[in-house]
C-alpha cells in the first residue's frame, strides 16, 4: 500500500513521497525498511533517528525526524487504525463441528461457528455470527448477542447475559459463584446460594484468565465499552461503568462501583462496597478503602491523593538521612539536659 493511500485512509496528512510502498507496520526499534511505524511516547525519541523504518506515524507537533511522515492528532490511535490496514484476522466458517454437544432447546443464530468440543446447555441463547472457538461452555439459560467471540476454555455460566459484539479471551469465566460464606457458630463456613447473575454490556472486551464473579443477589455489570485485562478479579455485585479500563492482575471485592471512564492501573484494589466515581484513577499497586471523587487520582497503599503519595514518597527516599539527624537531634537534647542537671 502506498503511504499517500494510507494517509487517506488515516484521514491525516502527510510529507514525502506519495507513492512510498508500505508493505506493514512495526514499533520503531525493530521496523524494517518498507515498514511504517510510530511515535507517541516522547521516551523513544532518540530511537525515531535510529530507526530502521520507511515512514513513520508522528504528532502534526513533532519536529526534526527525517523520514516521510504521516501526520495525525494522535499518533497512537492512528497506527491502531494502521495496524487494522495490513492485517486481516482468521475467519471462522459458519457451521458446528461434530464434536460440539448443542442441547435440544438451545438456539444458534445465522452465521455462528461452533468449534470442537463446545457446549451449549439447554436454554441458551446465541445471536448471529457469533463465534465459539474451542472447548466453549455456556450454560443453561445464557443469553448472548450478536459477533460474540468466545476463545477457547472460556465459560458463560448460567442464565448470566451478554451483549452484542463482546470479545472473551481464553479462559474467561464469566458468572462464576461469588466469594460467599457465612461463619456458623461451630466455626464452619456456610455457602451462601449465589443466586445472582452478571451482565456484560455491548462492546466489552476481557482478556485471558480473567473472572467476573455472579451476583449473591441482583446483578455484577460491566457497561458498555469496559475493557478488562489479564487476571482479573470482580467481586460479587460490583458494578463498572461505561468505557473504564482495568489492567492486569486488578482485584475488585464485592460491591465494589466504579464509574464511567475510570482507569485501575495494574496490581491495584479495591475494599468492598465503595465508589470510585467518574473519570476516577487509581495508579499501579494502589489499594484503597474508602470512595474516590471524580477525576481524582489515588496512589499508594492504603490510597491516598495522588499529590500527597508523591510528596511521601519523596520523603521516604531520605529516611535513612532523616533518621540519622534525629539521632543527632536526640543525643544533642540528651547531652543538654545532663548539662542542666549537673548546673542544678
Amino acid at each position: 500500500m502506498k503511504l499517500g493511500d494510507i494517509a487517506a485512509r488515516l484521514h491525516c496528512e502527510f510529507e514525502g513521497d506519495a507513492g512510498l510502498e508500505i508493505t506493514g507496520v512495526a514499533g520503531i526499534e525493530e521496523a524494517q525498511p518498507g515498514q511504517i511505524t510510530f511515535l507517541s511516547n516522547r521516551r523513544y525519541r532518540p530511537a525515531a533517528a535510529k530507526t530502521r523504518a520507511s515512514a513513520i506515524i508522528v504528532s502534526r507537533k513533532e519536529t526534526g525526524i527525517p523520514l516521510p511522515r504521516i501526520l495525525a492528532d494522535d499518533a497512537y490511535l492512528a497506527f491502531a487504525h494502521a495496524v487494522d490496514l495490513f492485517y486481516t484476522p482468521p475467519r471462522y466458517e459458519p457451521g458446528v463441528h461434530p464434536t460440539a454437544v448443542i442441547a435440544a432447546t438451545a438456539k444458534i443464530g445465522a452465521g455462528a461457528h461452533v468449534g470442537p468440543y463446545c457446549f451449549v446447555d439447554e436454554g441458551a441463547a446465541i445471536g448471529a455470527n457469533a463465534v465459539l472457538h474451542s472447548f466453549v461452555s455456556i450454560y443453561r439459560g445464557a443469553r448472548i448477542g450478536d459477533d460474540f467471540f468466545a476463545h477457547s476454555h472460556v465459560s458463560v455460566r448460567e442464565f448470566c447475559r451478554i451483549g452484542n459484539r463482546v470479545i472473551l479471551q481464553n479462559g474467561v469465566v464469566i458468572g462464576g459463584d461469588g466469594f460467599g460464606f457465612a461463619r456458623q457458630p461451630d466455626g464452619r463456613w456456610y455457602k451462601i446460594q449465589q443466586s445472582g447473575v452478571t451482565i456484560i454490556g455491548d462492546d466489552v472486551e476481557i482478556q485471558a484468565n480473567s473472572a467476573i464473579d455472579r451476583a449473591t443477589v441482583g446483578e455484577t455489570r460491566i457497561s458498555r465499552g469496559a475493557k478488562i485485562d489479564n487476571l482479573v478479579q470482580v467481586g460479587h455485585a460490583c458494578k463498572i461503568g461505561e468505557d473504564s479500563l482495568i489492567c492486569a492482575q486488578v482485584g475488585l471485592a464485592g460491591s465494589t462501583t466504579v464509574g464511567n471512564r475510570c482507569v485501575l492501573a495494574g496490581q491495584s484494589a479495591s475494599a468492598g462496597h465503595l465508589h470510585m466515581h467518574d473519570g476516577a484513577m487509581l495508579t499501579a499497586q494502589s489499594a484503597v478503602h474508602h470512595d474516590i471523587p471524580a477525576g481524582e487520582i489515588f496512589s499508594g497503599s492504603p490510597g491516598m491523593e495522588n499529590r500527597t503519595w508523591l510528596r511521601c514518597v519523596a520523603i521516604y527516599n531520605h529516611l535513612p538521612e532523616l533518621q540519622k539527624t534525629v539521632r543527632e537531634l536526640e543525643a544533642e537534647v540528651k547531652s543538654l539536659r545532663e548539662a542542666a542537671k549537673g548546673r542544678a
